[in-house]
C-alpha cells in the first residue's frame, strides 16, 4: 500500500515538473496537431467561382440574393461559389455539373444565357502543398466555346496553360513575361474561395 501511494506520489511530482517545462505559465501552447492544421491552411489554395466582365456578372447575379462579386484585375470580376450561394442554387441530387465540384445541375444554362454579353467562364483549383487540381469551361453569346478542362492530381499544364489560365485568356485576360494569366488578374491574392468576399 505505501509503494502504491508513492508511485502515485511520484507520478503527481513527475506531472507537474513536466507541466511547468511544457506549460510555460502566461503562454499558450498550440498542440501539434494545431500546428498542422495552421501550416495545412497556409499551403492549400480553393477557388471555386465564376468569372467575366463585370457588367455581365451583375446581369447573372441579379436574381441570386446570394450571390457576392469582387473585383479582379483587367475589368474582371469574381462570383465566388460559397456555401450560401450553392445552397441557394441547388437541385437537391449533390452532384456537380459536367465534372466540376461546386458548379450546380442547371447553373450552366444560367450561365450561357449570361454570355450573350460576353464571355463567362466558370473555374476550379484546389491545392494542398503545391499538388491539386483545375477545372475550366467558357461560355459565349450562348454557348460553350471553352469544353470543360480537367487537370488531374500530378498533371503537369498542358502548353497551351492551365485550364484556369486558358478560360481566363478566352476572357481577354493578357499575361506579363513573367507571369500567367493567374497570376495577372490577381486569383493568387487570396487563398481560400470565401476570402474573396470577407
Amino acid at each position: 500500500m505505501r509503494l502504491g501511494l508513492a508511485m502515485v506520489a511520484a507520478l503527481l511530482l513527475a506531472t507537474a515538473v513536466l507541466a511547468r517545462l511544457i506549460l510555460p505559465r502566461g503562454r499558450r501552447v498550440v498542440r501539434q496537431d494545431e500546428a498542422f492544421n495552421q501550416e495545412a491552411v497556409k499551403m492549400s489554395y480553393d477557388l471555386h467561382a465564376v468569372i467575366a466582365d463585370q457588367e455581365i456578372l451583375r446581369v447573372v447575379t441579379r436574381a441570386l440574393p446570394a450571390a457576392r462579386l469582387a473585383s479582379i484585375g483587367q475589368g474582371l470580376s469574381l462570383m465566388p461559389m460559397t456555401d450560401a450561394l450553392c445552397e441557394a442554387l441547388a437541385d437537391g441530387s449533390g452532384v456537380g455539373a459536367w465534372g466540376f465540384q461546386r458548379l450546380p445541375r442547371g447553373f450552366e444554362k444560367v450561365l450561357a444565357d449570361g454570355s450573350s454579353g460576353g464571355p463567362v467562364a466558370y473555374v476550379e483549383a484546389e491545392y494542398f502543398g503545391g499538388v491539386g487540381e483545375q477545372r475550366a469551361a467558357v461560355w459565349d453569346a450562348g454557348t460553350i466555346v471553352l469544353a470543360p478542362l480537367h487537370m488531374e492530381e500530378g498533371e503537369p499544364f498542358p502548353p497551351a496553360g492551365s485550364p484556369v489560365s486558358q478560360a481566363l485568356r478566352r476572357l481577354g485576360v493578357v499575361a506579363g513575361p513573367a507571369e500567367d494569366e493567374f497570376s495577372a488578374v490577381g486569383l493568387d491574392r487570396h487563398r481560400h474561395n470565401g476570402a474573396w468576399v470577407s
